[in-house]
Order: C-alpha cells, then sequence, then structure tokens
C-alpha cells in the first residue's frame, strides 16, 4: 500500500500523491507548487541558485537546519520534514528578513537570477549563528564556507561576503524552533512507509531490521543516502533508478561512537556531521580537508557511508581512511562483516559487496603515539572542485626510523588504493633524504595515472612525488618545516 509524502511548507502540511519518486524538490516547488524563487542552474548541486533549507528532526529528536541543494534531492525525501525557500523569508508585516535587507544595503545581488540561492545559504548561517550565540561577529572562513555551494556570475562575492556581515548588524528576527519541532513530531512514522507512484517504489525503512529485509528483498533496488551522486544519475544521465530503498529514516545509522580503539561512524551520518567528529580527533590533519570537500550544502545531504560506497577513485575520503587502515562494516541477512577499507574496492566501481550488503557504518582509527599522519588535496580551485590527486600518509616513526609506511592516493588508478612498492623502499629504515628519493621513484611502478580533464598523467605523477617529500619535510627529526615554507612548497607542487 502506497503512502503519501508528508512535509511541512509555508505554514500548513503538505502531501504528495502521484509523483515519480525521482522528481526532485526543486521540480515539486517549481512546477507544482509554483513558488519560483528558487531557480534551476546547473541541477548537479555546483551552481547553488536552487539552494532551500531543509528541516528534520535527529535521531534524538533535535530539529537539525540545513541548506541543501535542491535540484538533486528527491521529493520523497522530503516526508516527516519541512522545506523552506526564498518565499519564506518574507515577514508577516511585509518586511524583508535581515538577510534580504543586508543584500540590498550591500548591493549583493545585480542579475538576480543567483540571489535565491545567497539568501537561502545566509539564512541557514543565520540560524546557525542562533544556535552558537557567541556574540562574535562572522568570520572570513565561516563566511566562505557557508556561500561555498553558490557562484555569481556578475556581482561579485565582496558585496555578498559584506552582506553577511551585515544582516548580524540588523534588528534580529526570532526563528520558532519549538513549535516547527512540534509540527515535524507529529509528522514523524512509527515504521517504515513505502511510496508508490508511476510503477516505481520508494521505500523508506524506519529501523536496521526493516532495512536488511528490504535489501534483501530487493537486491537490484538503488540505495538511496544523500543523494548527492544518484541524484545527477537522473539529472544528468537520465537514468531509470527502478525502486529505492532510502536510509535516510534509519536512526540506527545515524549514531558516531567510539569503541574498541576506533570512531564508528553510521552510514547515515552527514559528510558534515562525520568531519566535525573526525576533526576533533585530527584537527590539524583534516581541517582544510573538511572545508575543501565538496560545499556545504553537499556536505550536509551527503554521507560519508554514501562516499565510500560509491567508491570513486577520485574521492576525497578513502586515501586518508585508507593510510589511517580504516574499515567498512558490511550489513546483510547473515549479519554483519568488517573489512579493511582498502580491501574493499577490487576495482574501478567494483566492491566486494554482495547483492543483499548495504554499507552500515565506517570504522576510522583513533590518534596513536608516533604515527605521523597528513592529508593533502590538489585541485584547480580551494573550494568545491574534484581532486586532481589526493594523498594521504600515515606513518609510525621511532625516532628517524620507520618502523610501518602507509601511502594512499585517490586519481591515480581506477581505485584509491596504496603504494606497496614506496611502502616497502620505506619500512624499516631511516626516514631520510636518500631513502625518500627510493620511494618518489617507486611511485612510477604503484601508478600508472591516466590523463584526463582534471589533469595529465605527467602532472599527477610529479605532484604525487613532490606530495610525499612534503610528508618528508614536514615530518622529519630534525627540522620541522615552517608552516610558510609548506605552503610555499605546496603552491610549487
Amino acid at each position: 500500500m502506497s503512502e503519501p509524502i508528508r512535509f511541512y511548507f509555508r505554514g500548513a502540511v503538505q502531501e504528495i500523491h502521484d509523483a515519480a519518486p525521482t522528481r526532485t524538490v526543486l521540480q515539486h516547488l517549481r512546477e507544482d507548487l509554483h513558488c519560483t524563487g528558487t531557480k534551476e542552474g546547473c541541477a548537479e548541486g555546483d551552481c547553488g541558485a536552487c539552494t532551500v533549507v531543509v528541516g528534520s528532526l535527529n535521531a534524538s529528536g533535535q530539529l537539525e537546519m540545513k541548506a541543501v541543494n535542491s535540484c538533486i534531492q528527491f521529493a520523497p525525501t522530503l516526508d516527516g520534514k519541512a522545506l523552506f525557500t526564498v518565499e519564506d523569508m518574507q515577514q508577516p508585516d511585509g518586511a524583508l528578513h535581515p538577510v534580504q535587507q543586508a543584500m540590498v544595503e550591500c548591493h549583493g545581488s545585480q542579475c538576480g537570477f543567483c540571489t535565491p540561492g545567497f539568501v537561502m545559504s545566509l539564512w541557514g548561517m543565520y540560524l546557525r549563528r542562533d544556535d552558537n550565540p557567541d556574540g562574535k561577529p562572522a568570520q572570513r572562513k565561516e563566511i566562505d564556507d557557508c556561500l561555498s555551494g553558490n557562484l555569481c556570475r556578475c556581482t561579485g562575492y565582496r558585496p555578498i561576503i559584506d552582506a553577511a556581515h551585515r544582516m548580524t548588524e540588523l534588528p534580529k528576527v526570532e526563528f520558532d524552533r519549538e513549535e516547527l519541532t512540534r509540527q515535524l513530531q507529529a509528522l514523524q512514522r512509527d515504521a517504515g512507509a513505502t511510496y508508490i507512484a508511476r510503477g516505481r517504489s520508494f521505500h523508506a525503512p524506519r529501523t536496521l531490521d526493516e532495512l536488511v529485509a528490504l535489501r534483501a528483498a530487493h537486491p537490484q533496488a538503488t540505495l538511496l543516502a544523500g543523494s548527492t551522486d544518484i541524484g545527477l544519475w537522473v539529472t544528468k544521465q537520465m537514468r531509470e533508478l527502478g525502486d529505492i530503498i532510502y536510509l535516510g529514516h534509519v536512526t540506527a545509522l545515524q549514531s558516531v561512537q567510539q569503541k574498541d580503539g576506533m570512531l564508528e561512524i553510521g552510514a547515515g551520518v552527514s559528510l558534515n556531521n562525520a568531519y566535525a567528529a573526525l576533526w576533533e580527533l585530527y584537527p590539524a590533519q583534516l581541517g582544510e580537508m573538511w572545508q575543501r570537500f565538496a560545499s556545504l550544502p553537499i556536505r550536509n545531504a551527503g554521507t560519508l557511508g554514501g562516499n565510500v560506497a560509491n567508491g570513486s577513485p577520485i574521492g576525497d575520503s578513502m586515501p586518508w581512511m585508507i593510510a589511517l587502515g580504516s574499515e567498512v562494516v558490511l550489513q546483510g541477512p547473515s549479519g554483519q562483516r568488517v573489512l579493511a577499507l582498502e580491501a574493499f574496492y577490487l576495482d574501478y566501481q567494483k566492491k566486494d559487496m554482495q547483492a543483499d550488503e548495504f554499507v552500515a557504518a565506517v570504522r576510522v582509527p583513533l590518534p596513536r603515539a608516533n604515527v605521523q599522519f597528513r592529508t593533502y588535496k590538489l585541485a584547480k580551485r580551494f573550494d568545491q572542485d574534484i581532486s586532481a590527486v589526493c594523498a594521504a600518509f600515515a606513518f609510525t616513526l621511532d625516532g628517524d626510523k620507520v618502523v610501518d609506511a602507509r601511502i594512499a592516493f585517490g586519481g591515480m588508478a581506477a581505485t584509491p588504493r596504496r603504494a606497496p612498492r614506496a611502502e616497502a623502499a620505506l619500512t624499516g629504515l631511516g626516514w631520510n633524504e636518500t631513502n625518500l628519493r627510493v620511494a618518489m621513484d617507486l611511485l612510477q611502478q604503484d601508478f600508472a595515472p591516466l590523463s584526463d580533464m582534471r589533469a595529465s598523467s605527467n602532472y599527477r605523477m610529479q605532484t604525487a612525488q613532490n606530495l610525499l617529500r612534503r610528508f618528508w619535510l614536514e615530518t622529519r627529526a630534525d627540522a620541522p618545516l615552517a608552516a610558510d615554507a609548506v605552503n610555499a612548497f605546496a603552491c610549487r607542487a
């Protein structure tokens, strides 16, 4: 039996009955609800013109408000949630919201096409600052991160950044979180539901047992988590997904916990929340990677488990997780099994996972004594760009001796993987320039990178070697490299 999709929008509960399960939130907004303030630019989650804010209750029942890209989110994922668009910004007396007023005062709009998306991203930041009222003005890094998913082709970013500062100086507008929480509590389901339309099913289990049973019964169904990749299968490749099993309501996949020397992150935990937890463990190593991993709306929607399950050879999470010795937890009708993450990837888009299994969690080792760990991303842009090369190194050192060397790269092969010959050349020997040069040369035997639109094979090999040298310069026992010299070396790499 089909259940309608129910969500809170414009002060009332809306229902969807006959839209295809892959109809996007943006399409539903513009074509069905006739709310055309939200724009379509790229239809792939890059430009931010379609940005909306979605409110939902997390596994603890607390309200979370997140900016996401409506162009790649499927409408059935709204079930039990609240949707906010630029139309919601107008105040009851007709006045502009401080975010909008600041954009006007600072001349943050020219053609105006991208403006609704900027307004919604800034509103997301406005709400986050309510959650953490420290009285401090917004910092540039916070603003840059907030706007990392929004592109403007005519105004430029300075006046929009000015508006981000100005909006907090204007008279404050309160947001009634308690009322929205009550509305969402009334929409929550006690058990999983199935939505059927246009000959396709959208299954939304609530428990792990329901998910296991659904996966066993529908092994060919598409597993959907954050839709940051699968959404493009529909909007760009025009693929038919068939039946869908949505993981977003399974509370058991939302946990983050430490056990047995590992940080276990459920497959349903968003990329942003996962990186926040990992940053607490590795602040110096993962701070920049967290900021540069896609944009904030993508990190709000995507999941670390989905990133691992997708297994892209250019994904930024896998190299450093492999270098640290992370594990993936698979679950199916026979129970759980745990694999080393590096063993999970067999070949391009091929994984050691049965048709009735799914990724339940990933496990990342906690910091260990004497382990030097770094990860680096090389791309054409700082923000929101896919890596040409992503490198990660985790060496166990005893003074100037390498006890264990783990070197992993993304963008260098059909899967993210280690460099066995370079590792062997370093293990048990001194961490010095002579041995370093041998290992750098051996990378040419470990990898045969391709040339593509992001980088040539020669560039990839040279920068991979240079990044190994950078790691040595930062971690050698006699003279740790100063931060400014590291940055200068990175620019040359």
